[in-house]
């Protein structure tokens, strides 16, 4: 089965699409330049298979890898796998769909969000930060503690200046000012904080974070 999965994606490998891609920081290595609206219908089509997702992962294939993040059974990946993949990360769009379709459905989610937050290599540390912007809208029974716990890590990371490390750590802490109401309090007050430190990459983080919490609509949104 993996080989007639890889073929199909092969069949349709397109070179144009892959040097858009690489324009937006998508690494061409083992990339076919499929689209992923097609990727996840490849993905529905063959149901959840948790060793078939990791033979296609490794595979290499970039898209190949895309399609393991959708058919992976969250409840079967285990703390090693989500190391092992993590540390294959060379591109976000693979990164940020594996905490997206897969990770943050594991229930050692929050356990590697903050293990990775710390992490050295650009990828990894990214992916911790993705996960936590992840768990902040899809974990709808994680207590305000748990996200608490993450702004310190937040305002660690902040000076990272390694543009897909600082994005990621902007996109969790506006994700868990966005969750409710004391939330969205203590994510501006971290972000305040933030904004002190000598480091160009914290200005900006704290600033566009506090211009979308601070926002009218955000505000509403939250208050209703």
């Amino acid at each position: 089965m993996i080989e007639r999965l890889i073929e199909h994606l092969r069949s349709h490998a397109n070179p144009a699409n892959v040097a858009g891609m690489a324009r937006y920081g998508i690494n061409r290595e083992g990339t076919l330049g499929v689209p992923v609206y097609m990727l996840r219908r490849v993905a529905k089509e063959t149901g959840r298979n948790h060793a078939l997702a990791e033979a296609l992962w490794k595979s290499g294939i970039h898209e190949a890898r895309i399609v393991a993040t959708l058919i992976a059974d969250p409840a079967l990946v285990t703390s090693r796998q989500m190391d092992r993949w993590a540390r294959d990360f060379d591109s976000w769009d693979v990164c940020d769909q594996a905490c997206q379709n897969l990770f943050r459905y594991s229930p050692l989610a929050f356990a590697k969000a903050a293990q990775w937050a710390g992490a050295k290599r650009e990828f990894v540390r990214r992916a911790g930060f993705s996960l936590m912007a992840g768990l902040a809208v899809k974990a709808k029974t994680a207590t305000d503690e748990q996200f608490t716990a993450f702004l310190p890590l937040i305002a660690e990371a902040a000076s990272d200046d390694r543009n897909m490390v600082k994005k990621a750590v902007n996109w969790a802490l506006r994700g868990i000012g966005k969750r409710n109401r004391r939330l969205h309090g203590l994510a501006i007050a971290a972000a305040e904080e933030v904004r002190q430190q000598d480091s160009r990459s914290a200005r900006w983080i704290a600033a566009d974070a506090l211009r979308e919490l601070r926002n009218p609509a955000t505000v509403a949104r939250i208050k209703g």
